[in-house]
């Protein structure tokens, strides 16, 4: 096999074994997968194939090695098997000259494997010099989102609403392997699983330095991938998120329904899954409740651990104020962060801001932080707060209180035991919501704004001549209000 005739023979069988193996697998895997491949040489009587990149080396060695040893056995029996080896595109050099030997020593390309290169080359970028020759991966600096020193696990107050979200972020970043994969957090905005990933990964960096990390958006993966369309350079795109050791993805809801980045998402979160790279993924849904994504992907997405994070709870953001006011040079009365943590229920972010505005407004204006004072700078805060109530809670409380069942708050029923806890129950949506007279009636059954401002007037009225129901009505509002 030495000889220019065995040299054309090899030639002209791996032409014939490509083009078997290009109609089985189908031309868009042929093209992702198998162009690169190039006929490298021979060595103890296997056949060496090359790759750019040792990730399509892994790939195509899982994936492709044991058809390919099949193919070419079938075309030439003596063939002891299929090598697959990394060797980086060469740089151009002078023409080689026609008697070069195709195996043994150094190899030049045949005009066969010459096409393959260019091929591969058109849909590889150039590896940077700092980089490792052999990964090709363009720098993941370029795409990773900086981590925050400050979002640590011990800077992460724990309660009993995130309790087994922090465990298991724990158990993440400490373990050598992926114990849970993928890990899902989901929870609403501001509860802290951004500041979970953060702290994941900032402790797989103490620990491992040479472990390689993406964080990201779900948003920052669709722009990346569709970037890479664009310029024709997906081969890239593949290499540096799946050659990773840990993948972060935050936000994921937000590719439902663009099924294009689903679709590579969901061959990128397979390929690390296969390998038994770290994924760890966070939305605002449970992986079955996210919408405008396959059902493929969703079970897929629970097929590790699924930790969800709670509202918080009163003792919660307390905690959560006092640790934050220890990190503070301020005098923060205990009266202020039981106020705080009473009053700004939404999430932990807003709460946090809200610490900040107080701090701020009392080192600025050089005043003591007292409860009037926070009041008085938080007064338009405090007033959104207050008004998140829903009308559907005032509805619920409101017949419980009257003992009426709250089917008849859409009822058409006139009678005054039913009627005087509606007028109350549309009063109070008045004053503790944002919406408006007509969304308010339609919430009642369907009926017209002229009948919530009756509903409104009648209260009012009431509340001025009779203590007792104006007593009802304040109860109701301070339960609502809590």
């Amino acid at each position: 096999m030495g000889s220019g005739d065995g040299e054309a023979t090899v030639i002209e069988q791996w032409a014939r074994v490509r083009g078997r193996l290009r109609a089985e697998v189908g031309e868009a895997a042929y093209r992702s997968w198998l162009t690169p491949l190039t006929l490298a040489g021979a060595r103890n009587g296997k056949l060496r194939l090359a790759v750019p990149t040792r990730f399509m080396r892994d790939w195509v060695a899982s994936n492709y090695a044991a058809r390919l040893n099949v193919l070419w056995t079938e075309e030439d029996p003596s063939i002891a098997g299929i090598e697959i080896v990394v060797q980086p595109p060469a740089r151009p050099s002078p023409k080689p000259s026609a008697g070069a030997a195709l195996l043994g020593g150094s190899v030049e390309e045949s005009r066969a494997t010459k096409a393959a290169n260019g091929a591969a080359a058109s849909t590889m970028k150039k590896p940077a010099a700092s980089e490792d020759s052999e990964s090709g991966a363009i720098p993941r600096e370029s795409i990773s989102a900086s981590l925050d020193p400050r979002l640590t696990f011990e800077n992460f107050v724990v309660g009993k609403p995130n309790e087994l979200a922090y465990a298991a972020a724990r158990r993440v970043a400490e373990a050598p392997t992926a114990p849970f994969n993928p890990l899902f957090l989901y929870g609403g905005v501001g509860l802290g699983k951004t500041h979970l990933m953060h702290a994941i990964g900032l402790h797989i960096k103490k620990q491992s330095p040479d472990r390689r990390i993406i964080y990201l958006s779900a948003e920052k993966f669709m722009y990346q991938f569709v970037r890479a369309l664009r310029t024709k350079d997906t081969m890239a795109f593949k290499e540096q998120f799946r050659s990773v050791d840990v993948l972060m993805i935050d936000d994921v809801q937000f590719i439902g329904g663009r099924e294009a980045t689903q679709e590579e998402f969901f061959h990128t979160f397979n390929a690390l899954v296969d390998q038994n790279r770290q994924v760890i993924i966070s939305a605002d849904k449970s992986p079955s409740d996210l919408e405008g994504v396959e059902e493929r992907m969703r079970s897929r997405l629970g097929w590790g651990l699924v930790a969800d994070i709670h509202p918080t709870t009163y003792e919660l953001r307390l905690g959560i104020l006092q640790a934050k006011a220890e990190q503070c040079t301020a005098d923060i009365p205990e009266k202020v962060l039981e106020f705080l943590a009473h009053k700004i229920t939404s999430n932990v972010r807003e709460l946090e801001g809200a610490l900040n505005r107080i701090v701020a407004h009392g080192t600025l204006v050089g005043r003591p932080i007292t409860l009037e004072t926070t009041q008085e700078v938080l007064h338009d805060l405090l007033r959104a707060n207050d008004r998140r109530v829903t009308i559907e809670e005032i509805q619920k409380r409101v017949s419980a209180h009257f003992n009426v069942r709250v089917a008849d708050m859409h009822s058409a029923r006139r009678a005054r035991a039913v009627a005087r806890p509606r007028q109350v129950a549309m009063y109070l949506s008045k004053q503790l919501t944002s919406r408006s007279l007509p969304e308010i009636g339609r919430k009642f059954g369907g009926r017209d704004h002229t009948t919530v401002m009756h509903a409104v007037r009648k209260v009012e009225e009431l509340k001025a001549t009779d203590s007792g129901f104006a007593e009802d009505v304040e109860l109701l509002r301070r339960m609502l209000e809590a």
